[in-house]
């Protein structure tokens, strides 16, 4: 009997002493980067107001916004009881595209990514995520619950705002989603195609190497966040993701992944665009810029290989002849 109080005695202290201080410590690690914490919190501002880099894409986002500012009105949507709000640029187009951006960032970052699909003719709507700029939440669910809201959007458009096509531009976590939004069998028909900007396999995958970079501990606070997100945004990002749900892509998609990129490795890029069995698929490799950055690394290629993509499956579409060559 007396053995048995020992062993739970210690059982007891290596709990109170030595786990549940890394819980605590892994948590508001995980709050830190994935929840909202308060208002202010990931707004429409720039998120990285000391990156040289960051400032340019915000000074062009916003210079395109002004720019177009004629054809802007606010939208909302409501999906899972929370308050959505965007921005829609109405060209007087018969389709448009969603840009959903990564973690952090909110709708006006999303108008640098805007410019090609204006050339397309495409309408343009940028979004708050849920969590977001002047969007409803707290939990970055990492693409698991926002695809339902892209869906809502989508909607939006279809029903609401006469757009016959919608297309769907992700960034990073926002290609993550875009991607669950397109192989969700609730995605409707008129949901035609995607772009995967950065496409990581898995969240836990990009997650780990960000924590390399950044020489944060490893054990066991790494796999704690990921329970974390499990626990609380609902989302398993260790088995599902990009990586697994490829596979039942069937939609025209165009993978744009650069060969530097630390976060969404190439190698794993290759191996998802291998995977996926859509007849429309395309892969385009960029030498230059960072996870994230390739348009502000090579506006000009960037920009030609979108309206190009795009003009020639909405062209061929109405011919009935689509074809793409990979490059």
């Amino acid at each position: 009997m007396i053995a048995l109080y020992i062993v739970l005695g210690v059982l007891a202290a290596v709990l109170v002493f030595g786990v549940l201080p890394t819980l605590l410590l892994s948590y508001i690690i995980y709050s830190v980067v994935l929840v909202r914490t308060k208002p202010e919190k990931w707004n429409r501002g720039n998120t990285a107001p000391d990156d040289p880099e960051q400032i340019r894409i915000y000074d062009e986002a916003e210079a395109w916004a002004a720019e177009n500012a004629a054809c802007r009105r606010d939208v909302t949507v409501t999906n899972d009881g929370l308050r959505l709000v965007g921005e829609y640029y109405d060209f007087g187009c018969r389709k448009a595209v969603i840009i959903i951006p990564g973690r952090m960032e909110a709708c006006r970052y999303s108008c640098h990514f805007a410019k090609p699909y204006k050339q397309a003719g495409f309408n343009v709507l940028t979004i708050d995520n849920r969590s977001h700029g002047l969007s409803e939440g707290k939990y970055n669910s990492l693409g698991f619950k926002e695809y339902r809201d892209i869906l809502a959007w989508a909607a939006l458009l279809h029903d609401s705002l006469g757009n016959d096509s919608v297309v769907l531009h992700g960034v990073c976590i926002g290609s993550s989603t875009a991607l669950f939004a397109c192989v969700s069998p609730d995605c409707p028909d008129y949901v035609r195609a995607m772009t995967a900007d950065g496409m990581y396999e898995t969240f836990c995958e990009s997650f780990r190497l960000h924590m390399i970079q950044q020489k944060r501990p490893m054990f066991p606070y790494f796999w704690e966040i990921m329970l974390h997100i499990r626990v609380f945004a609902g989302a398993d990002v260790v088995h599902d993701g990009p990586g697994k749900r490829i596979a039942r892509m069937q939609k025209p998609i165009l993978f744009l992944h650069g060969r530097k990129d630390q976060f969404s490795l190439p190698d794993k890029a290759q191996q998802l665009y291998d995977s996926c069995p859509s007849a429309e698929k395309q892969l385009i490799w960029f030498e230059e810029g960072a996870h994230s950055r390739l348009r502000l690394a090579d506006p000009e290629r960037y920009d030609e290989v979108v309206r190009t993509y795009y003009e020639k499956l909405f062209a061929d579409r109405e011919t009935e002849s689509f074809t793409i060559v990979d490059k």
